[in-house]
């Protein structure tokens, strides 16, 4: 007779998910730290690494108070991270975009991650499954952050 497997509970999973993100951030500080950064400041490069992005734009993407991103974007410039430039659709908008030295300190806290480890314990098939689930989540997950 096999047993049968009862699904866990949404909060057993929202526990799980609460643990393993807390680690990754957890670990993202840590490799950010050598460098002068902050795991805000990563998330925003990170958020505009490959794409510009509006001030506005990155502040809804990070479920964060618009003047919290001034401060963060402030810093990273001076830092020699972002760049601001004048959107070409929009003179009244500023789009931050990553600079080739943002990009290098990004792949190097990157490279000095330990969260891998976790992910190292899944197969190539496990790893498509768990990026498939995440992202089919992730546009939820941001609006209810964006309503808190």
């Amino acid at each position: 007779m096999t047993a049968s497997v009862s699904a866990p509970s949404k909060v057993e999973l929202l526990e799980l998910l609460s643990s393993v993100g807390g680690a990754v951030c957890q670990d993202f500080a840590a490799a950010a730290s050598p460098h002068g950064l902050t795991h805000m400041q990563v998330r925003v490069l990170t958020h505009v690494h490959r794409d510009p992005a509006s001030m506005r734009g990155i502040a809804e993407a990070l479920a964060c108070d618009a003047s919290n991103i001034t401060g963060i974007v402030d810093r990273l410039e001076a830092a020699g991270h972002v760049r601001r430039e004048v959107s070409p659709t929009d003179r009244r908008v500023k789009n931050v975009i990553a600079t080739d030295a943002g990009r290098a300190v990004l792949r190097a806290i990157r490279g000095t991650m330990q969260a891998h480890v976790a992910v190292d314990t899944l197969s190539a098939e496990e790893r498509a499954l768990l990026h498939g689930l995440l992202e089919r989540m992730r546009p939820a997950l941001s609006g209810a952050a964006a309503k808190s």
